[in-house]
């Protein structure tokens, strides 16, 4: 039987406050760094708490809008974009060297990240924000997206990944959160969800046909309601199937 090893990365730092409960469940985690939610106090609590459960602790970029979450589009200059960026960027790493804690990737957030996935201005704006930190990096991507592609060519390291507490379209690109099938908030469809993707390396989408995805790194979002109970869940079921988290 093939030995499986896989991350669960979860949002975090962006008001809900349950970072406590979820760190014993996760092994990465993305952490707000002002775009849409965080400052220097809440990136404090989850780096010290990332730091605690030996979870691993990635930047959360997002385009500059705290009003919408960070979930609309914005239509703004690649320059700015680009200050914006690398600024959140380095607003954690100032935390990260003040805690004495180091980044091991970066996974933009909401709009900015779906926006990548497909527009290749966005995808280069963020490789060249990435590259100007000049750190061994790596980035969270989705499978065969633009910015995979862009940052696979400027030797950005990847590590591919895949939503558990979303739908699919087929064309890979996530069921938009105002569908009513958009998210998955039951636990064993959750966990059916996420097995079926590591073992076959393909996700079944909302059209019922069995797409090939690959992901190494599974995101469930922390301001998903209930997300302590399906993190919880699927790191038992998944470890009951003897599928290594790390």
């Amino acid at each position: 039987m093939q030995n499986f090893k896989i991350d669960i990365n979860v949002d975090l730092g962006e008001g809900v406050g349950n970072e406590s409960q979820l760190m014993p469940y996760i092994s990465s985690c993305n952490i707000a760094c002002g775009g849409h939610a965080g400052d220097a106090e809440t990136m404090r609590k989850a780096v010290r708490l990332a730091k605690e459960h030996g979870v691993k602790i990635g930047a959360h970029p997002s385009f500059p809008d705290k009003e919408n979450f960070g979930r609309l589009p914005m239509e703004i200059p690649s320059v700015v974009l680009y200050k914006s960026i690398k600024k959140q960027i380095r607003d954690l790493l100032c935390v990260l060297k003040e805690e004495h804690a180091r980044l091991y990737h970066i996974k933009p957030h909401g709009a900015l990240y779906n926006l990548a996935a497909v527009d290749e201005k966005v995808a280069k704006t963020i490789i060249e924000a990435i590259k100007s930190i000049a750190l061994p990096i790596k980035l969270y991507v989705p499978y065969k997206s633009v910015i995979a592609d862009i940052a696979i060519k400027n030797d950005v390291s990847i590590i591919y990944e895949a939503f558990a507490d979303r739908n699919y379209n087929a064309d890979l690109t996530l069921v938009p959160r105002n569908k009513a099938y958009a998210l998955i908030d039951d636990s064993e469809t959750l966990f059916d969800h996420v097995y079926r993707m590591i073992t076959t390396q393909k996700v079944k989408v909302i059209n019922g046909a069995e797409i090939a995805i690959k992901a190494d790194t599974f995101c469930i979002h922390g301001d998903h309601l209930g997300a302590v109970n399906l993190v919880k869940t699927l790191n038992a079921n998944l470890k009951t199937k003897g599928i290594d988290i790390a």
